[in-house]
């Protein structure tokens, strides 16, 4: 049993299992910048919360909708600022469970979590948690929210580089150089299953 994990850019994800597949948070044409247009398959589309970046439901083609899911799905609300959701509203954590794995895509959080939202979330094998602040926790409140969930792999997204991103949001070094175990991928996906090695995986961007 696997779940296949594909970085779509920014914190657009597929996940694929048992010939299902699943895609979270899909971005608008342009927005952020510097990313190809989203055009994406999948039997179903989950949204973290409707900015344009991150509720881009059109871009992905529904095929198979009433397929059996193979993931149960639950979600933990949480704040997308850090001034009581009077800037930004609030964000969905999407917690994803298949086969004895579980994956947490944390969408735009902006906040610490309390120990209830910690307990609902449990211990992830995979998280998806962004990095580059402004709009979402940063690199240093991103790192200790995967020392609190301990979870086996992490994956950030939701950063820049010089050739995307919005340019008001943190690059990625700033996040791996808290990080003892990053490993970069030569491609956009990680096979994760029950033998997959501890580590903060930097999944690549591919155009």
């Amino acid at each position: 049993m696997s779940i296949l994990i594909t970085c779509l850019g920014h914190a657009c994800f597929k996940l694929e299992t048992q010939g299902y597949s699943i895609v979270i948070d899909p971005y608008s044409d342009g927005f952020p910048p510097g990313f190809s247009p989203l055009r994406v398959t999948a039997n179903r589309v989950l949204c973290s919360h409707m900015h344009g970046d991150h509720g881009n439901v059109g871009a992905v083609t529904l095929a198979g909708e009433d397929a059996p899911c193979p993931f149960s799905i639950k979600t933990v609300s949480c704040l997308h600022d850090d001034a009581g959701g009077t800037k930004r509203g609030m964000n969905l954590i999407h917690v994803l469970e298949s086969g004895g794995l579980k994956i947490a895509h944390f969408g735009d959080i902006g906040c610490a979590l309390d120990g209830g939202q910690l307990a609902e979330i449990g211990k992830p094998d995979a998280a998806m948690i962004p990095v580059g602040g402004y709009y979402t926790i940063g690199a240093a409140e991103a790192k200790a929210l995967a020392d609190q969930l301990s979870a086996r792999v992490v994956i950030p997204m939701h950063y820049r580089s010089s050739s995307f991103g919005f340019p008001n949001i943190g690059e990625l070094s700033e996040f791996t150089a808290l990080c003892e175990d990053a490993v970069e991928y030569e491609g956009n996906s990680i096979e994760l299953d029950e033998n997959t090695a501890s580590q903060t995986a930097v999944l690549r961007y591919i155009p």
